[in-house]
């Protein structure tokens, strides 16, 4: 991952006016996906300057809000979340000329879609989110399970060091594909296969 220069500290909490920075990432945003399909820009490449915190918070239930406000169109979401960046265990909205921190509670992606594919005659379980990020399970993309908030949830790792939570839902529809056990602790376990990559993960 890219370290960033942290030279001017004095910037990192500072709120700047955040009708401005949605406007100029929007506006980043509309000319990046003018002839193009979805794709996520190549962020660890950008080297921008940090400007500040805006007041846009990702809500552990998979809400974005702006100033109080809750963010309905799916289509800004979608948008936003090609330019997440994390780092020092902050997220930022990041374009090639600047970097904005916001708020995460837990994680900012979220998984609503599970399918098993066959690759060259091997069967491999791919996630989809919400915000249309596809992830195939494998050593790069691990399924793993977290403790937020008094509650063990279970994630994959999408990118960048950022993870999504795979949705309730979904995660009953990964038990359904893999086979529960237990350990000689009397825990149960679900052994999951993608591809070649054999997980266990205790539920």
């Amino acid at each position: 991952m890219v370290k960033q220069n942290d030279s001017k500290k004095e910037t990192t909490n500072t709120l700047v006016p955040d009708d401005k920075n949605l406007s100029n990432i929007s506006q980043y945003l509309k000319n990046a996906q003018s002839s193009h399909k979805r794709s996520i820009p190549p962020l660890d490449q950008w080297h921008p300057k940090h400007c500040g915190a805006m007041d846009l918070k990702v809500k552990a239930n998979g809400e974005w809000w702006h100033e109080g406000q809750l963010i309905k169109r799916q289509s800004m979401i979608d948008l936003f979340s090609t330019v997440l960046w994390k780092e020092g265990g902050k997220f930022y909205l990041k374009t090639p000329v600047e970097q904005i921190e916001i708020e995460v509670e837990d994680e900012p992606l979220f998984v609503n879609s599970v399918e098993q594919i066959q690759l060259e005659g091997l069967n491999y379980i791919q996630l989809s989110t919400t915000t249309q990020d596809v992830v195939i399970v494998d050593q790069e993309h691990p399924i793993f399970i977290r403790e937020f908030d008094g509650e063990l949830r279970p994630y994959v790792h999408v990118r960048f060091g950022i993870n999504a939570l795979i949705q309730r839902a979904s995660f009953f529809h990964l038990v359904e594909m893999g086979e529960l056990m237990e350990n000689q602790q009397g825990e149960s376990i679900l052994l999951l296969k993608s591809g070649n990559f054999n997980l266990q993960l205790g539920t």
